[in-house]
């Protein structure tokens, strides 16, 4: 799957962004193109090798419908989570890594319900602060709203 400037995509850790360019760059004596992803908040940019893409799991933005979906869903989605620390990091970790918004909206819920009940280490804390930078980011360029108005939304979802 070939992306071009301009279109919207996602990174999997990173979350959605733009294609700002497509560059080569010289490495170890290769060269390799890479997608340059601007993120619509930080203003942080992203240099993904394009023949990594679909190892990494970059894909295109949800369309409005899909991330309406997940955002009237919030409030259904379970907030069970395993009480060993290790493990339960490791499990959120894969969710999010998965790509899928609906898995990264669970991990938000369930680390918002576990801070609201027991507080959070401060790797969960780091967790939920990216979790949440992901989803907002694709909810963002996928309806075409602000990041605060996705923030507050996803605030009074969860509010316990």
């Amino acid at each position: 799957m070939m992306f071009k400037v301009g279109d919207k995509i996602v990174h999997p850790m990173h979350g959605a962004g733009i294609v700002d360019s497509i560059v080569t760059r010289e490495i170890n004596n290769e060269t390799t193109e890479f997608y340059v992803m601007k993120l619509p908040v930080g203003a942080m940019v992203v240099m993904i090798p394009v023949s990594s893409c679909q190892t990494i799991g970059v894909r295109g933005v949800v369309n409005s419908d899909q991330a309406e979906t997940v955002m009237t869903s919030l409030d259904k989605l379970p907030t069970d989570m395993t009480s060993n620390w290790n493990r339960r990091y490791r499990e959120n970790m894969l969710k999010i890594k998965s790509g899928d918004l609906m898995e990264v909206a669970t991990v938000i819920k369930g680390l918002v319900s576990r801070d609201h009940e027991k507080g959070l280490s401060t790797g969960e804390r780091k967790m939920l602060h990216t979790a949440k930078q992901i989803l907002i980011s694709e909810i963002v360029l996928s309806q075409g709203t602000t990041y605060e108005a996705v923030e507050q939304r996803l605030n009074e979802a969860f509010a316990v």
